[in-house]
């Protein structure tokens, strides 16, 4: 296996493990958010543009969420 596609293994099965662990808290949806945009890194690395372009907009709408949830989740700690 080369190079990229050990990169594009990994930013997959990281989005995978932090998409199961979101309901833990916030933190895992940034991990979530990071991981989309190693996976549109990778899509635009082999030539998949629109694999790139679709995980890049995944990347922030899960910031999104993320920044919506850690409000949610400091103001429930008040």
């Amino acid at each position: 296996m080369d190079p990229l596609s050990l990169f594009g293994l990994f930013a997959v099965s990281a989005m995978l493990a932090f998409y199961a662990l979101e309901p833990r808290g916030p933190i895992y949806i940034l991990g979530f958010a990071a991981s989309c945009a190693l996976g549109s890194a990778y899509g635009f690395a082999q030539g998949a543009w629109p694999f790139g372009l679709v995980e890049a907009v995944w990347s922030l709408v899960a910031l999104r969420r993320y920044l919506a949830a850690r409000k949610g989740h400091s103001d429930a700690a008040r």
